[in-house]
């Protein structure tokens, strides 16, 4: 029990065991002076704002956790903690005179609930570790996994492009030299001079990825050995942070050294293919030239012969050119017009979406192409100098095929009659594109020769 100026006037005996003092210790003393504190701790000032809440109110006060230290007798001072109920006793008037102090260690209590907070700490540290323990074990096969994918990889990190991370690919393909740690001057100096690294930086500074496409370079493959010309095909790929920031670069990509110079060899026999076709055209036609003769009246044929082995020599050339996979028909129409018409296929008016035609299709078509310009010169519409002809086509789709469909219509010539017989050239015309779907119609119209041709591509 403590009176207004807060001097202890009366305790159990329960209040002296647990705080350890005599009766004669405490009474009659204030209670900051019995149980001192230092005026400036959260100790002090929670216990003293309670008691005043007390005297200004008039009502309870409780305090439900309060660490109040208290002092031993070889002066050291243990550290406890309380809970405490303050009641205020009043006189007739209603004015406080005493209050009743209530209070109970809970020292105990608080160690538990250490202990208990311990072992959330604990729990917490092991589910980080946990945690840790997953995400080491990703990270180890994520970097399994880059270590042994067939693509070379790296990861260069800075602007000084340090590596960070080169896997078995990228080591053999440079030598199996030592990489992480050292920029790519350091690590890879055959490549300063390639400007290699300057796209690098460029990649760093804008933020741009880059890509190479079959791109030359020379890199030392083997200890102490002459650098090797290789070819690459990879990306430079931007590393970005969480504000959108460059903080390296990641390569990723192939050596297509093999493929690159297969296709090399390809085109080297296919120019020697070409070669050799034109020289065998050649000999036939000095065999036609020889078995025609010279007699005037054999002249015809002979011409006619020696421009279909140069239509066929034109189609080859430009098969060639394409590596002898596919033909596109714009260039192969213009390129037969112009060598069975030479300045009157001007007057051809071309007409046609981009399509491209399978190599026995385009020779197929040169071939056409030429026996209608021949005919057309010699009796249709181009043998007088207002005849035009329009050569249009157009794709159609039906199915899992797609068909071409060319259109030869002449204008402008002469009267057309349906010949009394078919030559050669008829015949070739009429034999079309080889094909499920190929066929060939001719219209004799007195306007002009209109021909259809149909085929698959």
């Amino acid at each position: 029990m403590l009176d207004r100026d807060l001097v202890i006037v009366w305790m159990n005996d329960c209040y002296l065991q647990v705080t350890g003092r005599t009766r004669a210790d405490i009474v009659g003393r204030p209670m900051f002076e019995a149980f001192p504190s230092a005026t400036d701790s959260e100790s002090f000032r929670q216990l003293r704002s309670s008691f005043d809440r007390v005297l200004e109110s008039g009502e309870t006060d409780e305090i439900a956790h309060i660490r109040y230290d208290i002092e031993q007798a070889d002066g050291t001072m243990e550290e406890r903690y309380w809970s405490a109920t303050h009641t205020p006793f009043k006189d007739e008037a209603g004015a406080v005179t005493h209050i009743l102090q209530h209070t109970v260690d809970i020292s105990e209590l608080h160690e538990l609930r250490g202990m208990r907070e311990q072992m959330r700490v604990l729990e917490r540290a092991q589910l980080v570790e946990t945690r840790n323990r997953d995400l080491s074990e990703e990270t180890r096969k994520l970097r399994n996994l880059l270590e042994n994918t067939p693509g070379f990889t790296a990861v260069l990190l800075g602007p000084e492009m340090r590596f960070a991370m080169a896997n078995a690919a990228y080591r053999r393909l440079t030598g199996n030299r030592l990489l992480v740690g050292l920029t790519i001057e350091e690590a890879l100096p055959e490549v300063i001079d390639q400007g290699f690294i300057s796209i690098l930086e460029d990649v760093y500074r804008t933020g741009e990825p880059y890509f190479g496409r079959q791109e030359p370079i020379s890199l030392q493959m083997q200890p102490g050995a002459a650098p090797e010309q290789v070819y690459l095909e990879f990306v430079y790929q931007p590393i970005v942070d969480g504000e959108r920031q460059v903080t390296g670069v990641f390569i990723q990509g192939h050596d297509v050294t093999e493929e690159v110079e297969a296709a090399q060899r390809q085109t080297l026999l296919i120019h020697e293919l070409n070669h050799r076709v034109k020289n065998t055209l050649a000999i036939v036609q000095g065999l036609a030239q020889q078995s025609f003769g010279l007699d005037e009246g054999n002249r015809a044929g002979r011409d006619a012969f020696a421009a279909r082995l140069g239509a066929l020599s034109a189609a080859h050339n430009l098969l060639t050119s394409c590596n002898w996979e596919s033909a596109e028909v714009r260039s192969l129409v213009a390129g037969s017009l112009d060598a069975a018409l030479g300045n009157a296929a001007e007057r051809c008016d071309l007409a046609g979406p981009d399509l491209v035609l399978r190599p026995q299709h385009a020779v197929a078509l040169a071939m056409i192409v030429h026996e209608l310009a021949t005919n057309a010169l010699k009796y249709g519409a181009l043998s007088v100098p207002e005849g035009r002809v329009a050569i249009q086509w157009v794709a159609e789709y039906e199915d899992e095929t797609v068909s071409i469909v060319l259109d030869w219509t002449e204008s402008g010539g002469p009267p057309v009659a349906p010949p009394q017989s078919k030559g050669f050239g008829s015949r070739l015309i009429q034999s079309g594109l080889r094909g499920r779907k190929g066929s060939v119609s001719i219209d004799y119209e007195r306007s002009g020769l209109h021909c259809r041709i149909e085929g698959e591509i």
